[in-house]
């Protein structure tokens, strides 16, 4: 008698087939989105509670993007950058404006835009500041997450990410994360350091929120020793930390106020990716004044799909619907919420020990040593239950709803992760 294999099952097993096992994924197949809420192949239900690692902010399927990729996808897709093409320009004056600098380098992926951030400062570090050729060098935070491509994993300590894929790229120093101590005496023991790249909020590393002053301290420091302040903002920006960027602090900004008189940090390089096309499509920015920007001449960097017409279309929609729709301020005020309310339950709690983060970007560590499944098997229920959400580092379960979640099925949300977490709680 044989046994009817599931949609589910189906789907799996051929992407385990046929499909290069680089990802450990939960045992759903989506099939449909729409806001805050997701489907499976089974017609099940979920809330979204991880917004595809924050590329998803203004939520599934938001109307207004997806008609502004139809409609460009109609008019003109791709001409390469061999050419100009009509809605590029418009869009670069756009984005420039929205955040404040002089000029925009498009890319498509995360890493690129990384990528293209390091090429930049090194060409600078020569040419504007004097550095001895292939002398320049980058400071990293320790348990940084930027990307994988060759040049990012050779200053990473992730193992799994790094182990056998050497040689790796020189050029970087790796320095605690929110230590200001450690960066003044790089700087000061050390004449050809270009840059200090750092995630405002370390995301993969578990939502590792730095000292309120520490950006700020990071700016001075940067200003007084001509080091590049490069923000890389490609999960924590585009108002999922209750700012437009979490590089601005606790400002509370709707708006690019990083780039005015006074303010919390205001990089030199700001790196942008995923919400930045509200995960339509891919696309990904380097932002810079031309003192930086101009070091980049034609020829030495680029990208066929960087800049084309309908990612310039996408991300416009993008950034007007995070604007227009008040995300960053739902972000902020729903952050709160949440994290009272996980607190709460964590008074009686002896599964969960913390809850951490901003806006709508926060984790909870659970019990356990990070070599455990216990964060894993806890998602599993999460799933079971009606809510999708991902554990990183073993024993932290990231949570990253879409920024256009009301209160209601915000709450509706803590009610399913707090029953979910007290099935696990101990006898």
């Amino acid at each position: 008698m044989s046994t009817k294999i599931s949609l589910t099952d189906q789907f799996i097993d051929l992407e385990h087939q046929h499909g290069a096992h680089n990802y450990h994924p939960l045992p759903v197949v989506l099939d449909r989105g729409e806001g805050v809420y997701l489907w499976d192949v089974e017609g099940k239900k979920y809330f979204d509670f991880l917004s595809a690692y924050s590329a998803v902010n203004q939520g599934h399927c938001h109307p207004k993007i997806v008609e502004a990729l139809k409609e460009q996808a109609q008019q003109l897709c791709l001409t390469s950058r061999a050419f100009h093409n009509s809605a590029f320009g418009p869009f670069a004056a756009f984005i420039t404006e929205y955040f404040g600098f002089d000029k925009i380098l498009p890319m498509n992926s995360g890493a690129e835009a990384v990528e293209t951030a390091i090429k930049i400062a090194r060409k600078w570090g020569v040419q504007k500041k004097g550095i001895p050729q292939e002398q320049a060098q980058i400071v990293v935070c320790n348990n940084n997450f930027h990307g994988r491509t060759t040049t990012i994993i050779s200053f990473s300590d992730d193992h799994a990410a790094k182990k056998d894929f050497g040689p790796y790229t020189p050029g970087f120093i790796s320095i605690p994360h929110n230590d200001i101590n450690a960066l003044k005496a790089v700087f000061t023991s050390n004449k050809n350091i270009v840059g200090f790249l750092v995630e405002p909020i370390q995301g993969e590393a578990g939502i590792f929120t730095p000292d309120e002053n520490y950006l700020r301290d990071v700016q001075q420091l940067c200003n007084e020793h001509e080091v590049l302040l490069i923000a890389d903002e490609i999960q924590t920006g585009i108002a999922r930390t209750g700012s437009l960027l979490a590089v601005c602090g606790n400002c509370n900004c709707e708006s690019a106020c990083l780039r005015q008189p006074n303010t919390f940090a205001a990089p030199d390089i700001l790196i942008l990716g995923k919400a930045i096309s509200g995960g339509v499509y891919p696309v990904s920015a380097v932002l810079a004044d031309n003192a930086v920007m101009d070091v980049i001449q034609p020829g030495e960097h680029g990208s066929t799909f960087g800049g084309n017409p309908i990612a310039a279309a996408v991300a416009t929609a993008a950034l007007n619907v995070v604007k227009d729709e008040n995300l960053a301020q739902n972000a902020r005020k729903l952050g709160v919420l949440f994290r009272n309310a996980i607190n709460e339950y964590i008074k009686t709690s002896k599964i969960v020990t913390l809850v951490r983060g901003k806006g709508l970007l926060n984790a909870i560590v659970i019990n356990d040593s990070p070599e455990s499944d216990t964060a894993w098997n806890i998602c599993l229920s999460l799933k079971e239950n009606g809510l999708l959400a991902k554990p990183t580092h073993g024993n932290i379960i990231r949570f990253a709803p879409p920024l256009v979640m009301n209160e209601d099925e915000l709450m509706a949300c803590v009610n399913i992760i707090t029953k979910t977490l007290r099935a696990f709680e101990p006898n």
